[in-house]
C-alpha cells in the first residue's frame, strides 16, 4: 500500500542529486591514493559510481584506509563539495580494523534504522542467519544523508537496490529540515 502523503513528497523531491562514494579499504587504499573514480579493483565503488550516475551526479569518490579521521575529515570535505548523499563501502564487518558503524553513529544527528533492518531482512532472505553479521545503516550528518554498505559487490547492489528510488525523498526531508531552523 502507497501512501499518498509520500507520493507528494516525492514528487517535490530535488531533480538534482550530488552523491559521493568512499570506500573503506586498507589493502587497496596503499595502491590508489589519488584516485578520482573507483579503480578496476574497487568492484563495489564501481558498482556505486555506475549505478548513481545513471540517475544522480557523483561529484566526488575517495578510497581510504579503516581509520576514523579519515573518515570524518573525507565526509566533512564532500559535503564542502556539495555532497547530498555519501555512500560508503566497506568497514562494516565485527574485526577491530571495521570502524565505518562505530565512526558514523558517532556523528549522525540521526539514524535512519530502518535501512539496516530493510537490509537485514533482505539479506536473510539470501543468507539465511549469516545476516546478523550485516551493520549496514544509515543516518543523517550536518545537511547530508550518509548510507554505509559493506564492501561485497553484492550487499552493494541489494543496498542500491532498497535505497536508490528514496534518495530524493530522504534528501527533501534532510534539506527541509536543516533550512528551516
Amino acid at each position: 500500500m502507497k501512501s499518498r502523503t509520500m507520493e507528494e513528497h516525492r514528487k517535490m523531491a530535488p531533480s538534482l542529486i550530488k552523491c559521493a562514494i568512499i570506500t573503506l579499504s586498507d589493502s587497496q587504499a596503499k595502491e590508489h591514493v589519488e584516485a578520482k573514480r573507483p579503480p578496476s579493483t574497487d568492484i563495489s565503488g564501481r558498482i556505486l559510481y555506475e549505478n548513481l550516475n545513471k540517475r544522480y551526479k557523483v561529484i566526488g569518490y575517495k578510497l581510504i584506509g579503516d581509520d576514523a579521521k579519515s573518515l570524518i575529515s573525507t565526509i566533512n570535505e564532500m559535503i564542502e563539495d556539495g555532497a547530498m548523499v555519501i555512500f560508503t563501502t566497506g568497514g562494516t564487518g565485527i574485526s577491530e580494523r571495521d570502524i565505518t558503524i562505530e565512526t558514523l553513529r558517532g556523528i549522525f544527528k540521526k539514524e535512519l534504522e530502518g535501512f539496516g533492518e530493510i537490509f537485514r531482512h533482505e539479506s536473510y532472505k539470501i543468507l539465511g542467519a549469516g545476516a546478523i553479521l550485516s551493520r549496514a545503516t544509515a543516518g543523517i550528518y550536518e545537511d547530508s544523508v550518509i548510507i554505509a554498505l559493506p564492501g561485497s559487490p553484492n550487499a552493494v547492489e541489494m543496498g542500491l537496490d532498497i535505497i536508490l528510488d528514496e534518495l530524493g525523498h530522504l534528501v527533501k526531508h534532510v534539506r527541509e529540515h536543516h533550512h528551516n531552523r
